[in-house]
């Protein structure tokens, strides 16, 4: 066996043998494969697609390249969410505290920022002394103490995923739905979470730009996670507009706080309970009552116990960059468009995200918005702030804006589109 030929095979819209699948992702994982190799497989992949059968193999060979993870020994029942990735999904941030607070246990591995997406690991390390990497052992431990741990994969789980990840990020190929599929569950499946809500973006900010395609990945998904035992539904979620008021680490903290504080933007509250009401069923707890747990103050009880088991301090100021530029309205109207990818990339140009896997974030870089579709404006009003410690780059982030907002005529009607679109078990 040898990488060339399984690039080639690929390349010319072959079909790859579970020999070769298994063989490939080995080596990688062993360093016998240079990312070179990959990247070009991968490429392959992202234009020439895979099969279901092939899929259901690389997962499999991803899972078997580390170790198994078991919860078994908790008292609760296990519940975990992924999110294929948007601009301003800071959902993980109150939704795993949330969610144990009505009697799960939810054992969140999560990742770095993906292109203009934003990573949960990376927002939660604004936070003064919060640790991503726990043992097996400090995982469950954190788990059985206060019911949730959000945390980053640990090296012996799917070690292919976790190099994959990273050269996905940085060789325009983080698109590939095989690759999407097989990364998000091999880590799920060896996990060992008893049931899964996937919520997978659907719109201009989001991997998956179609209905069609969000539900081409769902179902992919779901069936992944039906076959190896794991309860997975998925729901289909907007994401034509940045979800909440800010995107960026430090600043998406922040409106988390709010949220599990009573308070918050409106679209987060709304699909932080959707997705809580479907973990929390799909775990067997069906008499929960998320909203009551977010109003009474139990979630925030456990998201300052999580975040303190974690090394943090939750009562720690969080980074603000050192400097600001305000965009303002041009014209009097109706915000009309906010576009969801227009804003994910200037937050990555302001410092928010990587270009590199290598790059060093910016804490408290982003963007914060004054004003969302559907609101009206006049001319000279706040629309956001950019936030960055590199003031160089707010002409590069301006740029990235130019097209993606628009204000119609005053008084214009505004249908705005429903957060959740649909719902795949």
């Amino acid at each position: 066996m040898d990488v060339i030929s399984v690039i080639r095979t690929k390349r010319d819209r072959g079909r790859l043998s579970d020999e070769q699948i298994d063989w490939v992702i080995d080596a990688y994982t062993r360093g016998a494969v240079a990312d070179e190799q990959m990247s070009a497989l991968a490429m392959a992949i992202l234009l020439n697609g895979m099969d279901r059968a092939e899929i259901a193999r690389w997962t499999a060979a991803m899972i078997n390249s580390g170790e198994r993870m078991d919860f078994s020994s908790l008292p609760r029942p296990t519940s975990d969410k992924h999110s294929t990735g948007g601009v301003g999904d800071k959902i993980t941030l109150p939704l795993a505290p949330l969610v144990a607070a009505c009697g799960a246990a939810v054992p969140q591995l999560s990742g770095r920022g993906l292109g203009h997406t934003g990573g949960t690991l990376d927002k939660l390390e604004s936070i003064p002394g919060w640790r991503a990497s726990l043992s097996n052992a400090e995982m469950l431990d954190v788990l059985r103490g206060t019911g949730a741990v959000i945390c980053a994969a640990g090296d012996g789980l799917a070690p292919a995923d976790k190099k994959l990840y990273a050269l996905r990020d940085v060789t325009g190929t983080v698109e590939a739905i095989p690759l999407i599929a097989s990364s998000i569950m091999s880590k799920k499946i060896a996990e060992g979470t008893g049931s899964l809500v996937l919520d997978v973006k659907v719109g201009t900010g989001a991997f998956m730009k179609t209905l069609e395609d969000a539900r081409e990945l769902a179902s992919t998904m779901v069936g992944l996670g039906t076959d190896h035992g794991v309860r997975t539904v998925a729901l289909l979620t907007d994401m034509s507009t940045p979800l909440g008021l800010t995107a960026g680490n430090a600043l998406e903290v922040r409106e988390s706080v709010e949220v599990l504080a009573g308070g918050g933007p409106a679209d987060v509250v709304e699909l932080t309970l959707a997705l809580a009401r479907e973990m929390l069923d799909a775990a067997g707890l069906h008499d929960a009552d998320p909203a009551k747990a977010l109003a009474d103050g139990s979630a925030m009880d456990v998201w300052r116990r999580m975040i303190t088991a974690q090394g943090g301090d939750p009562d720690a100021a969080l980074p603000v960059a050192r400097e600001q530029h305000v965009v303002n309205a041009s014209t009097s109207g109706v915000l009309e468009i906010l576009d969801a990818y227009a804003v994910g990339i200037a937050a990555w140009r302001l410092g928010a995200g990587r270009a590199r896997k290598e790059d060093v974030v910016q804490l408290g870089a982003g963007v914060e918005l004054h004003a969302k579709p559907g609101d009206s404006v006049v001319a000279g009003q706040p629309l956001m702030t950019l936030h960055t410690d590199t003031p160089e780059k707010f002409a590069y982030a301006l740029e990235a804006l130019h097209g993606g907002i628009l204000v119609g005529p005053p008084g214009a009607s505004f249908e705005p589109k429903p957060i959740v679109l649909d719902r795949i078990s």
